[in-house]
């Protein structure tokens, strides 16, 4: 049974805020429709600044969706972390969890574009060290306990309903990732298909007398949209997709991996390439995948187009799969 996936990102590219506001709240409606048909979680993320809409706040929609739903859970992958006050995203953390009943996993990466700590205010270059006291604030403040930060003695209250704390997995592409992953005992997330580095991980964990896990993308992970007729969704529908693909692709330097990244420059590019695929049900069904993630509302989706896809997958793939 492959682990299912919704992703929610609200791309929406030139869409006044009347319509977008209709977009976030079919994007809840759709989460909850998600959770009442067994899918496992809803998948959002973080961006600053691009243009086009990409969701900068996460954690507001987080908690939108828990309280739509009962069983799901909301995976935010990734946070940029070195952005965020650690004191702050304790508490909210926290709250998220408690509202839950510990459904929230959050994925702390660094980022890859400058531009986003420029407009934060925080300086690219001390964001490892950012990174280490973020992670490391959160496991004291999860605690209860008072505890030394920055010279002052704090305490972050309520504790989180998840013991010993939130689902919280560290996430890069980079061996200094994966250290800093080891040194605290947390899950690795690679960005994507990565081997190599999740046996250096593993080497960093017996180095550090520490245990952990990787949730590693398999080596291919298309993203998904389903149609009774794929090639009339690709004319109809192709450039949501590009437009997605091609801002995604323009922030990715040649260090820079990532499960998702495209170097097409048109539909048709795009549709042969395979990271982004259109498919009908008995296709999903049948790709035999170890994870099926669906992308409705990708690149500002029509809402409509949205729903097809979701029914399709939800109505009838999932009960294949479930079979």
């Amino acid at each position: 049974m492959p682990f299912t996936v919704v992703r929610m990102n609200l791309v929406a590219p030139h869409e006044p805020p009347e319509t977008l506001s209709a977009r976030y709240r079919a994007a809840v409606e759709m989460a909850a429709y998600a959770d009442a048909h067994g899918v496992d979680t809803v998948q959002t993320e973080e961006h600053h600044g691009t243009g086009n809409g990409w969701l900068p706040s996460p954690f507001a929609f987080a908690g939108a969706v828990f309280g739509a739903t009962s069983r799901i859970a909301v995976t935010v992958s990734a946070i940029i972390g070195p952005l965020y006050d650690p004191l702050r995203l304790a508490e909210d953390i926290a709250v998220l969890d408690l509202l839950s009943g510990g459904r929230l996993v959050t994925v702390a990466g660094i980022g890859y574009r400058p531009e986003e700590y420029e407009q934060a205010g925080v300086e690219w270059g001390r964001r490892g060290k950012l990174q280490d006291l973020l992670l490391e604030t959160l496991l004291k403040a999860w605690t209860g306990e008072p505890f030394t930060y920055e010279g002052r003695t704090v305490r972050v209250t309520p504790r989180p309903f998840t013991q010993p704390h939130p689902m919280l997995l560290v996430g890069g592409s980079s061996k200094a990732a994966a250290r800093r992953a080891a040194r605290l005992g947390l899950p690795f997330f690679p960005s994507a298909h990565l081997p190599d580095l999740e046996a250096y991980y593993r080497e960093q964990l017996a180095l550090h007398g520490t245990e952990g896990w990787t949730m590693m993308p398999a080596e291919k992970t298309p993203l998904l949209h389903l149609s009774e007729d794929p090639d009339r969704a690709w004319a109809l529908y192709g450039e949501h997709f590009l437009h997605e693909a091609r801002m995604y692709a323009s922030w990715q330097s040649k260090d820079i991996r990532s499960a998702v990244r495209s170097t097409a420059t048109t539909v048709a590019e795009l549709r042969a390439e395979g990271v982004y695929r259109i498919m009908t049900p008995d296709e999903c069904a049948a790709l035999g995948a170890e994870s099926l993630v669906l992308h409705p509302l990708c690149g500002g989706m029509p809402l409509e187009e949205g729903w097809r896809s979701l029914r399709l997958f939800t109505d009838d793939v999932l009960p294949r799969l479930h079979g």
